[in-house]
């Protein structure tokens, strides 16, 4: 039961790091000890909110590449993938953290 809690922590680590913002997000990361004092729902929270960040970066990437006001392609591709792979990451926790919560309803005391 422990491994799916740590592999939501981790991804929803990494989800904060996939955008770069801020030191905070490396500081996580890398200390630890913070993260430990971060409630989950705050980092679910907060990993939600870059990945529409992110997917509002590349809608006006798209936008801006259509229009032809200076972006160029291989910027509106990077920032679509970036989307893409945040979402799929977020996805990925949200059917992890489904799992245990079935596995432990699933639990006979």
């Amino acid at each position: 039961m422990i491994n799916p809690i740590n592999s939501m922590t981790t991804a929803a680590q990494a989800l904060q790091g996939l955008s770069g913002t801020g030191a905070g997000a490396g500081a996580t990361s890398a200390g630890g000890s913070e993260a430990a004092s971060t409630p989950f729902s705050e980092l679910l929270t907060d990993a939600v909110g870059q990945v529409d960040q992110l997917e509002s970066q590349a809608h006006a990437a798209v936008a801006g590449l259509m229009t032809g006001s200076g972006v160029d392609v291989h910027q509106a591709m990077i920032a679509t993938q970036k989307a893409s792979m945040a979402f799929e990451l977020a996805l990925a926790v949200r059917n992890k953290a489904v799992q245990a919560y079935q596995q432990v309803i699933g639990m006979q005391f």
